[in-house]
């Protein structure tokens, strides 16, 4: 029985819409599919760096509590609206931003007048309406990147303008983080977890960079605990998923785990690794073997695959 600690590899990422992706992670040690997908969608949720509107003034408005003629929203309706708008900053520092609008109409996140830095996702988000053809709208904004959420109270510290309007901002551009544990399996080994990940996005990060910073996130914070502590590649790799990796082919051919049968066979004409299954196997004399019959072929052929040579 092999003692090694499976490590995975991302088998599969299907698109499941614009902004959302499936991705299958296999073959995991048994009980890992929970504990790495819980760890991830923590981090995805609350750690993937984002963009979002943390301040605002609005033009004839001194604070929140207050109506503008011929606007059909007042300022906190137009406050929830702003949390609404998806934009990406690609800037270090805060930026700010501009809205000026007359006339009758709809006032979205479109009209917002951006710079090279920043980017609108979704410019269709509804800011505010314009119910008299005569009234106009001016509006200043402010867009800050950051982490996980930022409250009120923050926001208000933080303002680069005493007369704004603070906002609470959700920075994450992830949306929603799904997964569930299935059953996989390797050569023999049955008892493996396989990791079903979908994560839907606002659209300013695709659900592959999302899942690519979670990651690297948690590879981080696991490297800084352990120190000056490794542990030996032969030690962790499964053989299923390390593909082509150079160190898999002096292993032994028991570490594959097939039939006592086939192992018999295979040793018997001098296959003691996995180099040597694979020379014999890519020859086509492989069922020249004496005793190697139609189903010790099927099972070298299945584990072969696995291994992607």
């Amino acid at each position: 029985m092999s003692k090694a600690i499976n490590n995975p590899k991302l088998a599969d990422v299907k698109s499941n819409g614009k902004n959302s992706a499936v991705f299958t992670i296999e073959p995991l040690h048994p009980g890992y599919g929970n504990t790495l997908g819980n760890s991830l969608r923590r981090v995805l949720l609350g750690s993937i760096e984002g963009s979002a509107i943390t301040a605002f003034k609005v033009a004839g408005a001194a604070h929140e509590f207050t109506t503008l003629a011929g606007i059909k929203e007042d300022v906190v309706e137009m406050m929830i609206n702003l949390k609404n708008v998806s934009i990406k900053s690609h800037s270090e520092n805060a930026v700010e931003l501009t809205l000026s609008k007359k006339g009758a109409g709809v006032v979205t996140a479109g009209d917002i007048k951006t710079t090279a830095d920043v980017e609108i996702i979704n410019p269709e988000a509804v800011i505010c309406t314009i119910d008299d053809p005569k009234a106009k709208i001016d509006l200043d904004l402010v867009v800050d990147n950051g982490r996980g959420y930022l409250t009120i109270e923050e926001a208000s510290l933080s303002r680069k303008h005493s007369d704004m309007i603070a906002l609470d901002a959700m920075f994450s551009p992830v949306r929603r983080v799904r997964y569930n544990v299935e059953s996989t399996r390797v050569g023999q080994k049955t008892d493996l977890d396989k990791l079903i990940l979908t994560i839907d996005t606002d659209g300013s990060i695709t659900p592959q960079e999302a899942f690519e910073e979670a990651a690297a996130i948690l590879v981080n914070q696991y490297q800084a605990l352990a120190g000056s502590t490794t542990v030996k590649a032969s030690e962790i790799e499964e053989i299923g998923a390390v593909g082509a990796n150079k160190s898999v082919v002096d292993l032994p051919i028991e570490e594959l785990e097939f039939s006592a049968r086939t192992v018999n066979a295979l040793t018997n004409g001098g296959v003691s690794t996995i180099g040597d299954l694979v020379t014999i196997y890519n020859s086509g004399e492989l069922e020249n073997l004496k005793g190697f019959g139609r189903t010790a072929f099927e099972e070298v052929s299945q584990r072969i695959a696995e291994l992607e040579f």
